[in-house]
């Protein structure tokens, strides 16, 4: 983990990207610092919970999970026969979970080092208490974020790829169809994959999306805050950081300032966390 300190920054975007999705007004928020691990959970990380607790994930107890299509074997994809009407290319794969991400006929063996997948909000709390730590707020996830930068895009700056290079795991190509890899991969990359942002911590944005503690709203004041936690209720929790399956013209969610949401028992291909800690316990 990394020390965060505390103080002032610029919450959300008046120039939002996706403007349904509440990403501002821009805001003034003050935060207490606080410990954030410095990578995405990984699955070496979330095995050693399951083996010392017997923890069974939401996805194994329903039975599937959601599951990109454009990295199922045909085997699986041959088995299914229903889709997200809205988002054709999701499908709900028997047996998928984390320790077989892609249905299962796949394994994380190979892949100890990538962030776990196929986690429920409730899988993420579960192990960030066992850890003795806990998810971020959306305002602590955003300012470590920003990584001492302020009102930029990303977390190392205004330019995607500057000077060519690149600084997170997304999709290149056309979407949904089509990903040149680019980046050096087609789906999750190691959790320390990447240059760092100011803060030292790496992917947070792309790879995978990350659970925030917060319920989902879309409607902020610009008033002052000290330590939001968001609305007290809720249907859906705040995720951030978009994944290896995001593009600009279709899930320009990258960006620090932008977010999203899903259910608290929902779980994906593209859906992981990390965890923080207060300074003071």
């Amino acid at each position: 983990m990394v020390l965060i300190t505390g103080g002032e920054f610029l919450m959300g975007t008046d120039n939002p990207g996706i403007p349904p999705d509440g990403e501002g007004p821009q805001r003034q928020v003050h935060l207490d610092p606080f410990f954030m691990d410095i990578h995405e959970v990984s699955n070496r990380q979330f095995q050693s919970f399951i083996n010392a607790t017997g923890y069974i994930t939401e996805a194994e107890t329903f039975g599937d999970s959601f599951v990109f299509e454009g990295v199922l074997s045909e085997t699986v994809k041959s088995q299914i026969s229903q889709a997200v009407a809205a988002a054709p290319w999701w499908l709900p794969v028997k047996g998928a979970n984390w320790k077989h991400p892609e249905g299962p006929d796949s394994h994380i063996t190979e892949r100890l080092d990538h962030p776990v997948l196929h986690v429920s909000w409730g899988d993420a709390v579960a192990y960030c208490s066992w850890a003795k730590k806990r998810l971020p707020t959306e305002a602590e996830w955003e300012y470590a974020c920003r990584g001492g930068l302020e009102d930029r895009l990303y977390p190392w700056g205004n330019k995607l790829n500057p000077r060519g290079q690149h600084y997170a795991n997304l999709w290149q190509g056309d979407f949904p169809t089509k990903n040149l890899g680019e980046d050096g991969y087609i789906k999750t990359s190691p959790v320390m994959s990447f240059p760092p942002n100011g803060y030292g911590l790496h992917n947070m944005v792309g790879n995978a999306w990350e659970w925030t503690a917060d319920w989902w709203t879309v409607h902020h004041t610009v008033d002052h805050k000290h330590n939001p936690k968001g609305p007290p209720s809720g249907s859906d929790r705040v995720k951030k950081g978009g994944s290896y399956m995001c593009h600009k013209s279709y899930c320009y969610r990258y960006r620090c300032a932008a977010r999203s949401q899903n259910t608290p028992d929902s779980s994906a291909s593209n859906l992981g966390f990390r965890c923080v800690s207060p300074v003071h316990q």
